[in-house]
C-alpha cells in the first residue's frame, strides 16, 4: 500500500510545490493511517489542515480505499 500512496502523493505534489510547499510520506500503519509531513510554505500555513483533510486525505481515500485517515506529524 505504501507504493500506491507514494504514487498518489507524486500526483498531488506539483500543486503543493506551485505554492511553495510539499508533502513527505512518513509512515503507513497497518490499520490504514497515513502519516505525512507538510513542508515549505505548507508547514506554517493557516490553511494546512484544510489542505491535509480536504485535499490530500480526500484524494488518497478516493484512490486507495484502504486509507482510513491522513495525519500530519
Amino acid at each position: 500500500m505504501r507504493d500506491k500512496i507514494q504514487k498518489v502523493l507524486e500526483e498531488i505534489r506539483p500543486a503543493l510545490q506551485k505554492d511553495g510547499g510539499d508533502v513527505i510520506l512518513v509512515d503507513v500503519t497497518d490499520d490504514g493511517i497515513v502519516k505525512v509531513q507538510l513542508t515549505g510554505a505548507c508547514k506554517g500555513c493557516p490553511m494546512s489542515q484544510m489542505t491535509l483533510k480536504h485535499g490530500i486525505e480526500k484524494i488518497l481515500k478516493a484512490e486507495i480505499p484502504e486509507v482510513k485517515e491522513v495525519k500530519s506529524v
